[in-house]
């Protein structure tokens, strides 16, 4: 059942999603040569406490980390760790965070320093995919007008869309129906209605769409092992039209 917030509800959900760009944004700023996923996760949980939050991520399913950090061939779902960046890289940042019992959800993708065209391409993409699914989340569409958005996007660069993880519903809990896949036909499933609050999040990939979890239990990785870019934002359907919760 899709749930309809109220107004005082995504007031909250606007304190959570400020938080979650203030992180990211302070990890964009960490993004560099010889940073390790580790430093970030820390300051990302040092800041999240700052603010009067938590992560929505830490122990999620069993979840060890306070953020996502997936790199180059990584999808999502990179746990951070010793590894350190490098000149060259793209990395994806999520971070989810709860304040009052409601949640917001966010990621971007960056480049390490100077990086190829074919990545900085497929980041832009990738972008422009998330914008255009926002634009397609009004009143007087479906659910999947949403998806088509981003399929079309990614198909007309000539990219492939990850089938196998989907954007969603949010609230009290990170996760909350209705599921959001980012490819299908248009002017299908529920009826978009205000007071709907939805993360929409893009995975788009260089190569082939199929992926492959690692041994980690999380790391997803595109089968063919070329880059993929994600980009996430908690939006709130309204009847003036879409409101970015987490906008950086």
């Amino acid at each position: 059942m899709i749930s309809i917030k109220s107004a005082a509800e995504i007031e909250k959900m606007r304190r959570a999603g400020v938080i979650t760009a203030k992180v990211i944004n302070a990890l964009i700023e960490m993004a560099r040569p010889r940073v390790s996923t580790e430093q970030m996760d820390k300051e990302a949980a040092r800041l999240i406490k700052k603010l009067g939050a938590k992560s929505a991520f830490y122990g999620y399913r069993g979840f060890p980390k306070n953020i996502c950090t997936s790199i180059n061939e990584e999808v999502v779902h990179g746990i951070p760790g010793k590894r350190t960046l490098k000149e060259s890289d793209i990395i994806g940042i999520d971070v989810g965070v709860e304040i009052d019992g409601y949640c917001a959800d966010a990621a971007v993708t960056v480049g390490v320093g100077r990086i190829s065209s074919e990545a900085q391409r497929l980041i832009e993409v990738t972008k422009r995919a998330l914008d255009a699914a926002i634009e397609a989340a009004i009143t007087e569409n479906r659910l999947s007008d949403i998806s088509f958005a981003i399929q079309k996007e990614a198909e007309r660069n000539r990219f492939s869309v990850v089938k196998e993880f989907v954007g969603h519903g949010i609230g009290t809990s990170i996760h909350e129906d209705p599921q959001i896949p980012n490819f299908g036909e248009p002017h299908m499933g529920p009826m978009l209605k205000s007071g709907m609050v939805l993360a929409i999040e893009p995975m788009i990939n260089l190569g082939v769409y199929k992926v492959e979890v690692l041994n980690d239990g999380w790391t997803a990785v595109t089968a063919d092992r070329k880059l993929s870019a994600h980009f996430e934002h908690t939006i709130a359907i309204t009847d003036e039209g879409p409101e970015i919760l987490t906008k950086l």
